[in-house]
């Protein structure tokens, strides 16, 4: 049977994260491993009045095929968005896509050959990480920290072989919850725009700040080097699978190819809804409704893990965002706190996943945004438990 498989889907390998944890969410167990959106922010009865009115207002034609684009309002929306953040972008360089990681399939699709040089967040996002595989490149890892982009390590990945791409998450990253500051980005973007390197702005998390002030984006400093990407999955619903990509008009055109032949274009009738929630709702007051709860949850999870973590674990202060980055001390890893974890019933996402480089990883993602107040406390007590049992064995 193997042999009827592609060279390239049997190089990806299977997910870690539901790998590890598909025999671990047994009942009781407080998860702290999904990246999921808090499912009870979900504006669920505006999004009903909209598919009603949408019903009424276009009856029969929400389910005819649609522009490979996407909806031309739901662009417009969203360059909309953009000029009141002061980016210039027309709509269109605006490529609505299912999902932004249907994005990262198509600007591999479009962009990488077999063996290219492909620069990556260490760690780095999974699922871009998953996405990029497909199309075998050589990934080369580029350190992040709460300092930014190693600015370092980057000057030395670019004096190199030419790198085709650089794929980051500059505001509260997944895995880590670190955003760029404003002096990093200045100073990546000094370096990539003397190059023809295209850096792949994900912003999926941009809006869900919580403290602080929003910074500047990519595209402003380096427009011709850049292509966004955004989506509607952490801000409105994830099971729309709405997202969209921002290029440069030579790269549109083969990207609108590409999407052609993956799937012709992104649900018209889920566009529809989402247009017109997005009509008849203040997105930006339902933003605040999200990056308060959240917030809030975030300030219950750094404290719980004063209390009850030793010293000697060390954490990222994310200021918005689903997730924050802990580090163990040297005496273990996190697979094996997870192992001890979950006999007692919590789990995370150990940091291996997210690198792309094999080694011992004693680092570990924890998600937010979808536990109770009650549970993050209860689970980071068990979680504290957990790290400190395995330092007493040594």
């Amino acid at each position: 049977m193997n042999a009827l498989f592609s060279d390239r889907i049997n190089d990806v390998p299977r997910s870690f994260i539901r790998e590890i944890l598909k025999d671990a969410l047994a009942p009781g167990t407080i998860s702290f491993a999904g990246g999921l959106p808090n499912r009870d922010l979900f504006p669920a009865d505006e999004i009903q009045a909209a598919t009603e009115k949408v019903f009424r207002l276009r009856g029969k034609d929400i389910f005819q095929y649609s522009q490979s684009e996407g909806l031309p309002e739901l662009r417009e929306y969203i360059a909309a968005r953009y000029r009141q953040r002061g980016l210039d972008v027309p709509v269109s360089n605006i490529l609505i896509t299912s999902g932004s990681q249907q994005g990262l399939d198509l600007l591999g699709k479009t962009l990488v050959n077999e063996g290219d040089l492909l620069g990556i967040e260490e760690p780095g996002y999974l699922g871009a990480i998953q996405a990029f595989a497909l199309y075998r490149p050589t990934f080369v890892p580029i350190p992040v920290s709460e300092q930014g982009m190693d600015t370092d390590a980057l000057a030395n990945v670019l004096s190199g072989p030419p790198v085709k791409l650089i794929y980051g998450v500059p505001n509260f990253q997944n895995p880590s919850g670190v955003t760029y500051p404003e002096a990093n980005r200045h100073a990546v973007a000094a370096q990539v725009r003397a190059t023809r390197t295209l850096f792949i702005e994900d912003d999926p998390y941009g809006d869900l700040r919580f403290e602080g002030k929003h910074l500047t984006s990519f595209y402003q400093l380096m427009p011709e080097n850049t292509v966004m990407l955004g989506s509607f999955s952490k801000v409105v619903v994830p099971g729309f699978r709405l997202g969209w990509i921002v290029a440069p008009d030579a790269l549109m055109q083969k990207l609108i190819i590409a999407k052609q032949a993956s799937d012709l274009h992104s649900s018209s009738f889920l566009q529809e809804v989402m247009l017109q929630y997005l009509r008849d709702n203040d997105l930006d007051v339902h933003i605040q409704k999200i990056t308060s709860a959240y917030g809030q949850q975030k300030q219950v999870m750094m404290a719980a893990i004063q209390q009850h973590f030793p010293e000697d674990v060390s954490m990222t202060h994310p200021e918005g965002g689903m997730f924050l980055w802990a580090t163990l001390p040297e005496s273990m890893t996190a697979m094996a706190l997870f192992n001890e974890a979950v006999k007692d019933r919590v789990v995370f996402v150990p940091g291996d996943p997210f690198y792309v480089t094999p080694g011992v990883i004693r680092t570990l993602r924890l998600n937010y945004s979808c536990v109770t107040p009650e549970l993050i406390r209860s689970g980071i007590e068990r979680l504290g438990t957990a790290i400190r049992t395995l330092e007493t064995r040594g």
